[in-house]
C-alpha cells in the first residue's frame, strides 16, 4: 500500500518580507586593524572608526574629533585598510593612523618638522610615530602636531 503525502503549496513570499542578511561583523586584520574598502570622505573613516576592537574605537573617534576640530574642512580617506587625513591646500596627506594589538599607532608623515619631534622613529627619513595606548593621549601635545602637521606639504598616495 503506497503512502500518500500530503503536501500543502508554497505559500507566497510576501513583498517585503524577506529577511535581510545579518550585519557582518568587521574583519579584523592581525593586531586588531579593521579590513575596510578603499574610500574618500568621511563615511569609509566612521566605518573604520565603527569597526576599531575595544577601547580603540574610543581611541579612534577621539583622534577625529580633535584632528576635525583643529583643521576645518580636513580631506578624509580609508587607504590600505587605514583612515588619512590632508589638507586641501597642501595637496596631499598629513597624519594617519592605524591598529595594533596594544596601540595605535598615529603617523605624521612630515614628523621630523614637528616640534617637539613626535617620539616613535621610522626607517623612513621623515615620518614620526606617536603610539597612543588605552587612556594615553596628550590631547594639547596631539593638536598642537596635527596643526603644524597640516600646514606643511602632504604625502602624496
Amino acid at each position: 500500500m503506497a503512502q500518500t503525502t500530503s503536501r500543502k503549496p508554497a505559500k507566497a513570499a510576501k513583498k517585503g518580507s524577506a529577511k535581510r542578511p545579518a550585519a557582518k561583523k568587521p574583519v579584523l586584520l592581525s593586531g586588531g586593524n579593521p579590513q575596510i574598502a578603499k574610500g574618500d570622505g568621511d563615511a569609509p573613516v566612521q566605518a573604520y572608526i565603527a569597526a576599531m576592537p575595544g577601547w580603540k574605537r574610543d581611541v579612534g573617534r577621539q583622534l577625529d574629533a580633535l584632528i576635525v576640530r583643529t583643521v576645518p574642512g580636513v580631506r578624509k580617506a580609508v587607504k590600505w585598510n587605514t583612515p588619512f587625513y590632508g589638507a586641501e591646500d597642501q595637496g596631499g596627506w598629513f597624519v594617519a593612523f592605524h591598529c595594533f594589538t596594544k596601540y595605535v599607532k598615529v603617523t605624521f608623515f612630515r614628523g621630523t618638522s614637528l616640534r617637539p619631534i613626535p617620539p616613535g622613529e621610522s626607517k623612513h627619513k621623515e615620518v614620526r610615530y606617536l603610539d597612543v595606548r588605552e587612556d594615553d593621549l596628550d590631547e594639547a601635545q596631539f593638536v598642537a602636531w596635527v596643526k603644524q602637521a597640516s600646514q606643511l606639504p602632504g604625502e602624496k598616495m
